[in-house]
């Protein structure tokens, strides 16, 4: 292996290109060399993969393993406050997304019946009365208003509420320890508070389902009685965060993309008709969940690289989404673009099992929006926006927007 390219402060998160592209450093290295050996700021050498066709051949060779107990998993990042880890971590009962086949098989098999694209397409006409009746609560605001706070995140966090039997009025607290457990820069002690407040409030819940369970998913879990508590409690986890957070920040991100590029809008809100188009579009373009890990079980080839047994594998769906050999102009967001075939929801067996939710819910988002507020605009500067580098989904933390008032 050739020497690798060290990062002496760890990967780029500063979008240096713009809000919505990625890291100028990241994309001259899916031009120079996809498969790149990288040293991190540890001292472990492992690799990045930024390229669309190596990214997707590595998602689908369980030999990169997702578990975190089989070895370290060195973090590519500067981590002030957080220790750099020298043991493996341990697996979680029922979070799934850290397994390999059969653990993750079995866990997995139970789900796939809750979010066919057939029930999601049931509850599709559920989730734009919920994405209605929230946008009537924007019209009765005066503006300008910050819509992550008062569209993006309410929706999805309603929705995936009532899917799982959660009560929405404990929304504040899981938000919040959801956000802590997101960030990068915040010390272990701080993470690790967060995360247990949120285990211990879903232990409870599903723990009362499991007693009295009601219509929705986590109760028809907890009827499978070969099923723990802890198992439950972790793919509770795992939806919640997952269901709420990814969605929540495409819906604040795509909003700002789409006022941010006017000409695209207004051929979105002359053809309604493109807004499937225009959501594929907007998952490749934007990539919120980017980067992820793998660990090499045993040297495997890559794209002509050999990638050692025990290698941190650092992969960015972003830089791989905007790959020209895959994408013609893939920097600009052109939503007449088939961008079938992105990689925003991974690939493999462990490409997101709430895609079509994702979908439904970004439809009717941006339908309602664009629809009844055809004037909404930013009410700050673009550049004063304030980006999410600090955290592992990738969106605004705030969008402030305002409106002629007779919009809505």
């Amino acid at each position: 292996m050739s020497d690798p390219i060290p990062l002496p402060n760890g990967l780029p998160t500063e979008r240096d290109a713009g809000p919505f592209d990625p890291p100028r450093y990241l994309a001259r290295l899916r031009e120079s060399r996809p498969v790149c050996p990288m040293r991190f700021p540890d001292g472990h050498e492992g690799w990045v993969v930024t390229g669309y066709e190596a990214v997707r051949q590595l998602l689908a060779d369980t030999r990169f393993s997702s578990r975190q107990d089989l070895g370290v998993l060195h973090v590519p990042y500067e981590t002030p406050g957080m220790p750099v880890p020298t043991e493996p971590s341990p697996q979680v009962p029922g979070l799934f997304v850290a397994m390999d086949p059969p653990d993750h098989t079995r866990l997995r098999r139970r789900l796939t019946g809750a979010f066919t694209v057939k029930r999601m397409k049931q509850l599709e006409e559920h989730i734009v009365d919920i994405t209605e009746r929230r946008l009537d609560e924007l019209a009765r605001m005066a503006p300008p208003i910050d819509l992550v706070k008062e569209f993006a995140l309410p929706v999805p966090s309603l929705v995936i509420c009532e899917l799982l039997g959660v009560p929405y009025a404990d929304r504040d607290t899981f938000q919040a320890n959801s956000a802590k457990f997101m960030e990068r820069e915040v010390t272990l002690e701080d993470k690790m508070a967060a995360y247990g407040a949120l285990t211990a409030y879903l232990g409870e819940l599903v723990t009362r389902k499991r007693a009295e369970p009601g219509e929705d998913i986590l109760s028809d879990l907890a009827r499978q009685d070969d099923l723990s508590i802890e198992e439950l409690t972790g793919v509770a986890f795992l939806l919640l965060l997952a269901g709420h957070e990814t969605t929540a920040n495409m819906l604040g991100l795509g909003a700002f993309a789409l006022l941010e590029h006017p000409e695209q809008l207004a051929e979105l809100r002359a053809d309604p008709e493109l807004l499937p188009n225009a959501v594929e579009e907007l998952l490749r373009y934007l990539s919120v969940g980017d980067i992820f890990y793998r660990y090499a079980t045993e040297d495997i080839e890559l794209c002509g690289e050999t990638i050692g047994r025990g290698s941190t594998v650092v992969v960015s769906l972003l830089t791989a989404n905007r790959d020209p050999r895959r994408f013609e102009h893939p920097d600009a967001l052109d939503l007449h673009r088939k961008a079938r075939g992105h990689l925003s929801f991974g690939h493999g067996i462990h490409q997101c099992l709430g895609q079509q939710l994702a979908r439904i819910e970004m439809r009717a988002g941006f339908d309602g929006l664009l629809r009844r507020f055809p004037t909404l605009e930013l009410a700050v500067p673009a550049d004063e926006v304030r980006l999410r580098t600090d955290m592992n989904i990738y969106g605004v933390h705030e969008l402030p927007v305002t409106w002629a008032e007779s919009a809505g």
